[in-house]
């Protein structure tokens, strides 16, 4: 029962970038053969570049902020107008912070948002099952819920103005006899760079070129938001969970005037699009409707605009059957690599420690040459595939135990499973990282 146990205090639903990434489509996106260019029909020159990265969500900025201590200037580009910064907020366990700390912008967040002391269980009558204190078992444990608009602005703010290029939409991919990777964007510019970085979320055109398989529903939905109280908000900072049948939901206090909240129901099929946000409120509350009042509150406190409707998703990564990696001196970073269901609350902490563990192999082999780069690149892989794929079948494993709807299995995870044999170590043990800090030089 340990190895599920890690589960009970994540946050369920997905990130923003992993859902805005899902607007990405580009049907022209595919493999050619090389060509050697030098001058493209429309007049437009190639832009020589040695590192790309294509994606500004979470991804892709802590990659170019980690980049940039490190003394290397890359180029990020993002199809959006600017930073997409709506939506609501993702949880930092420790190994996350621990990243950030490296690249310089921990305090900055910090100063901002609540640390969360605990967790509670209950049923969906309000029957506390369990409780914990993160510090008791492991004083180093460090736990925030972050705003996904702070995040970005902040790892913004660490780059050159002139790092990110908006209204950058790739079109189409080419890799070139000189070993390079050609990048076409869809207002005709060309890019040709020595390294590509894939951080484009989880319908990553980018892994679609590279021969991934899109990631596969996994049978249920979440609904989230961001509850605001100008005035206060009166909840303690703890994670509070309820467990129904084929529904759970939680909340925890974000900031001292915003709570984040979710609810994950079953749902054979993700279901059509909804972008009415009173449509999407209204069935969130439909759904819960006979829980106690507390999470109905925090839903009525929500503003419309932020609610929001994800089909959960995840890509294992088998080993010897998928695409690796990298191939020449394209690699994927994050979800677009290793999308997977958040029911250990890691998906933005394992795209931050990716993004530190590829740039800190990376930068030494960039002055040595393709060879030593793609070594870098392996080595990344090799690191990494340890812990990411037993991490997406974990959190695989565990969302669909939670799920669970037959009254009988429910009974017993109630009085049984979560009071008694749930252990707060095996809860931790996926947020042990070591990073080493990155040095601080200016480009």
């Amino acid at each position: 029962m340990a190895t599920f146990s890690s589960s009970f205090f994540c946050l369920h639903p997905p990130t923003l970038h992993q859902q805005t990434s899902n607007t990405i489509r580009t049907k022209s996106l595919k493999r050619t053969k090389p060509k050697s260019l030098t001058i493209v029909s429309g007049g437009y020159d190639i832009r020589k570049e040695e590192i790309v990265i294509v994606g500004a969500g979470i991804a892709g900025l802590s990659t170019a902020v980690s980049l940039h201590r490190l003394g290397v200037r890359s180029v990020v580009l993002e199809q959006a107008e600017s930073l997409r910064t709506g939506g609501t907020s993702l949880t930092l366990f420790k190994n996350g912070w621990k990243v950030l700390d490296a690249m310089g912008v921990g305090d900055e967040l910090r100063s901002q948002y609540l640390e969360i002391q605990g967790m509670v269980i209950k049923t969906e009558n309000g029957r506390e099952l369990r409780s914990f204190n993160f510090k008791e078992e492991d004083q180093n444990q460090e736990v925030r819920a972050v705003e996904r608009r702070t995040l970005l602005e902040t790892l913004a703010k660490q780059l050159p103005l002139d790092s990110i290029s908006f209204s950058s939409k790739l079109a189409n991919i080419e890799k070139q006899e000189d070993g390079e990777t050609l990048l076409e964007l869809d207002n005709g510019s060309r890019i040709s760079s020595k390294v590509v970085i894939g951080c484009d979320g989880i319908r990553s055109p980018v892994a679609k070129w590279m021969g991934f398989p899109e990631p596969k529903y996994v049978g249920y939905c979440a609904f989230r938001g961001l509850g605001d109280y100008p005035d206060g908000q009166p909840y303690e900072s703890q994670v509070s969970y309820v467990y129904g049948r084929g529904i759970r939901a939680g909340y925890v206090p974000v900031s001292p005037t915003k709570v984040y909240w979710f609810v994950c129901f079953n749902s054979p099929t993700p279901g059509p699009k909804i972008t009415d946000p009173s449509v999407l409120k209204k069935q969130t509350k439909e759904l819960i409707k006979k829980w106690p009042s507390e999470l109905l509150n925090i839903i009525n406190a929500t503003p419309d605009d932020t609610i929001i409707r994800t089909p959960l998703v995840d890509r294992w990564l088998w080993p010897g059957l998928s695409p690796p990696v990298s191939s020449g001196g394209a690699v994927l970073v994050g979800d677009a690599w290793h999308p997977m269901t958040p029911n250990l609350g890691q998906g933005a902490c394992c795209a931050l420690e990716d993004a530190v563990v590829l740039v800190q192999k990376l930068v030494p082999a960039l002055k040595a040459g393709p060879t030593f780069i793609e070594d870098a690149l392996r080595s990344y892989q090799n690191e990494r595939w340890l812990r990411i794929f037993p991490m997406t079948v974990r959190a695989n494993v565990v969302g669909a135990i939670l799920q669970w709807e037959n009254p009988v299995v429910c009974a017993i995870r109630d009085n049984v499973l979560v009071p008694k044999l749930i252990k707060l170590g095996p809860m931790l043990e996926h947020t042990n990282f070591e990073c080493d800090p990155l040095l601080q030089n200016k480009v």
